[in-house]
């Protein structure tokens, strides 16, 4: 880093910020294969959330490969790039006093822990979204596991590219077995006794 770049202390803190909001901001990392359901859970939660009054924002993997990953492609080192931005982004809407939702399979572990050590204890939850290949693949809500078993799409997760398993998640969410209702309310719970709700009104 530069030595002529000093960071700028704000008269607005992140405390402030979330005693007008009436809620901790933390980060909520999804992760899990592609169809394991990270998307439909994490915007499903922030419209549960929404309806309690609290701000929030979810980093998708493909809306933020629009614009802020736009340039990267998907080899082991744009996959880590990829998470490197999602990770310090999050940290900033963090500070911004926000509940902070990211679904991005995230194939490679030591991505999501350099990502984890970013935060302080309680401020990042790892969600994983347990699906098994089988079930992921028939869902093929986009028609990827097709085009990766023909051979159209080289690196892909699950297929032809490595994911690996969580070893010790905050969270486990079997997608496959819980309504999406249930997850929600078992990752609320979570967030209620970790107190992200204790805020002084």
């Amino acid at each position: 880093m530069e030595k002529n770049i000093v960071w700028h202390s704000a008269t607005v803190t992140r405390q402030r910020r979330e005693h007008m909001n009436k809620h901790k901001s933390l980060v909520l990392w999804f992760t899990g294969l592609s169809g394991a359901g990270k998307s439909t859970l994490a915007h499903a939660l922030e419209e549960h959330l929404y309806q309690m009054k609290c701000r929030t924002y979810v980093f998708d993997g493909d809306n933020v490969r629009h614009g802020l990953c736009g340039d990267l492609g998907f080899s082991d080192d744009d996959r880590t790039e990829n998470i490197r931005r999602v990770g310090e982004m999050a940290k900033l809407t963090m500070d911004a006093g926000l509940i902070t939702l990211t679904a991005f399979i995230s194939p490679i572990g030591k991505d999501r822990e350099r990502v984890k050590k970013l935060f302080d204890v309680g401020e990042f939850i790892e969600v994983y979204c347990k699906c098994s290949l089988n079930v992921c693949e028939a869902r093929d809500v986009k028609g990827l596991y097709k085009r990766a078993r023909n051979g159209e799409i080289p690196s892909f997760t699950g297929i032809s590219s490595v994911y690996d398993e969580p070893v010790n998640p905050d969270i486990i969410i079997d997608t496959d077995k819980l309504s999406i209702e249930e997850s929600v309310a078992r990752v609320v719970s979570l967030m209620k006794k970790n107190g992200v709700f204790s805020v002084q009104k």
